[in-house]
């Protein structure tokens, strides 16, 4: 996945996100779950972006870069 598929993944499921968080209060168990869903996809793609732009910035072939782990993701601090 290039970097401009990323986005582009990126985008949809922000949009989705927003769709389903302004549909929160009548949302059902399954909504609430995938809102938790789409959050920790969107921390693995940016930081897959991330992870490509930084072998792209160090000399490095950026399509080396591997999608992390939700739970290691999910650990970063802010």
């Amino acid at each position: 996945m290039d970097e401009q598929q990323i986005l582009q993944r990126i985008h949809a499921l922000v949009d989705e996100e927003h769709d389903l968080l302004s549909r929160r209060e009548s949302a059902g168990p399954e909504q609430h779950a995938r809102i938790a869903h789409l959050e920790e996809t969107l921390d693995q793609c940016w930081d897959l972006l991330r992870r490509r732009r930084a072998r792209r910035s160090a000399g490095l072939d950026p399509d080396d870069a591997q999608v992390a782990p939700v739970s290691q993701v999910e650990g970063y601090l802010q």
